[in-house]
């Protein structure tokens, strides 16, 4: 028997009795690589805030590595990179000082960096082609570079379940090359696990094992090669999977 990693079991939900889940069901299971999709106010986002334990479902069961979201003392084993990750201004923090401090949710506080942590954050760095860029202050890095700064920093603690929400947004092919190429490894390598939320998915379309597509209920949960066969093909973002995302009903 399978110890999924999270389990939304018949979810619902609703902002001032306007509905936004209904009867959502969806595991991820260890290694597991999945995409979940849909048009704009499909509910995404307040599945993922329900998974992460700030929100709480209406109706239905959510469990994290096998508790309550909202009570697991795991933390070392999630990783998550908001939409928009926000930056304290005029902060003086490096790259190299916020991709360390991912470390510190597997190491604490107390305990004096290892070899091994050095190792996680120089690879981490490398995953989003900003080593060249360590010593640099954070504050002073374009949008895309910041958002590759907190990618980073979430794989320095190399989590079990890897939660990303738009992470390539305005990031540059070559480092989306390097991004993607990290995420195999992740799950292929390392056995762990990612739930990517995203619309653009051609860079990752041929790693992915599943596809989740959300419009308030799931209306497709399988992989990619199924929905292939129905003549969309992830690949081929800008012309193709967003109208057909918007034409569900």
């Amino acid at each position: 028997m399978v110890d999924h990693l999270a389990v939304l079991d018949h979810v619902s939900f609703s902002y001032d009795g306007d509905p936004v889940l209904d009867d959502v069901s969806l595991a991820i299971e260890p290694g597991e690589y999945l995409a979940l999709v849909g048009p704009n106010g499909s509910g995404k986002s307040t599945l993922l805030r329900i998974l992460l334990g700030l929100l709480a479902p209406a109706a239905g069961r959510v469990s994290l590595f096998g508790a309550d979201p909202s009570r697991h003392h795991e933390r070392h084993r999630l990783g998550y990179v908001p939409q928009r990750p926000a930056l304290a201004q005029g902060i003086a923090a490096t790259v190299d000082d916020i991709v360390a401090a991912g470390r510190i949710t597997r190491t604490g506080w107390r305990r004096r960096p290892r070899a091994e942590d050095r190792d996680a954050v120089d690879t981490a760095l490398a995953a989003v082609a900003l080593t060249e860029l360590r010593h640099a202050r954070v504050s002073q890095l374009s949008g895309g570079q910041q958002q590759r700064t907190f990618i980073a920093r979430a794989l320095a603690g190399e989590p079990d379940l890897l939660v990303l929400d738009e992470p390539v947004a305005g990031v540059d092919v070559e480092s989306q090359r390097a991004f993607r190429d990290t995420l195999r490894h992740l799950v292929r390598g390392r056995g762990g696990s990612v739930l990517l939320v995203s619309h653009e998915l051609s860079v990752v379309a041929e790693d992915l094992d599943r596809v989740v597509v959300l419009k308030r209920s799931v209306r497709f949960d399988g992989p990619p090669r199924a929905l292939a066969e129905a003549d969309v093909h992830l690949g081929i973002h800008p012309n193709d999977l967003p109208l057909w995302l918007e034409g569900i009903t």
